[in-house]
């Protein structure tokens, strides 16, 4: 029988499809990309799929999920148990855990949300976003100053899962050079196997 296909819905753009997106080439599993722009979101095919409305969305056979965290936990319990990626002992698994509220938490209303309001007009407070963002790099910098990684000495889910939109958070007026743990860091997870950068934006249209 042949092995069910992995689709996953998505843009390119999106930090959070880029997550996910990671996940599936560091365990080299194939996947075909669905683009899910919000044309296509907007349809009954995609309300099916997440009532949401949100992306990224994953189906793996009859497994279909939503939230790029939770596709991010069950790739790793279903494809690579026996890795480091979602550690088993309670302590790892912690660590893992409090990243991923991170990445929930501050990485979503700091930089990810000055990105979208910096480029697509995106309602939401932008003096705040950057607020949380200075706030949240000058601690990412100081746990990574004695660190390689973010939940353990090797790459988890909690890295990819904070990775793409701390990147392109001078997309959303956010700098990053003064940051040399974080800029290390972002090395570090750039040096993976089968590792993508998530594309550039273009800058946004003058008005």
């Amino acid at each position: 029988m042949p092995k069910p296909e992995i689709i996953l819905h998505g843009t390119e753009l999106s930090g959070h499809a880029h997550r996910v997106e990671l996940l599936l080439r560091l365990l080299g599993l194939p996947y075909r990309y669905v683009v899910a722009a919000a044309a296509e979101r907007a349809t009954p095919e995609f309300f099916a799929l997440n009532p949401l409305r949100q992306i990224p969305v994953l189906q793996d056979g009859a497994v279909t999920l939503a939230d790029s965290n939770a596709i991010l936990v069950y790739l790793a319990k279903r494809y690579a148990p026996d890795s480091q990626w979602l550690p088993e002992d309670p302590v790892g698994a912690a660590q893992v855990q409090r990243w991923l509220s991170v990445a929930a938490g501050e990485v979503r209303f700091g930089p990810a949300t000055a990105r979208m309001v910096t480029l697509w007009n995106f309602p939401g407070d932008l003096v705040r976003a950057r607020q949380i963002a200075a706030v949240l790099l000058r601690f990412m910098n100081e746990h990574l100053s004695t660190r390689r990684f973010l939940a353990a000495e090797h790459a988890t889910i909690a890295d990819l899962a904070c990775y793409s939109y701390i990147r392109r958070a001078p997309e959303g007026g956010i700098p990053i050079a003064e940051y040399s743990s974080v800029l290390g860091w972002l090395q570090r997870v750039e040096a993976l196997p089968n590792f993508k950068p998530i594309p550039a934006s273009p800058p946004p249209a003058e008005t």
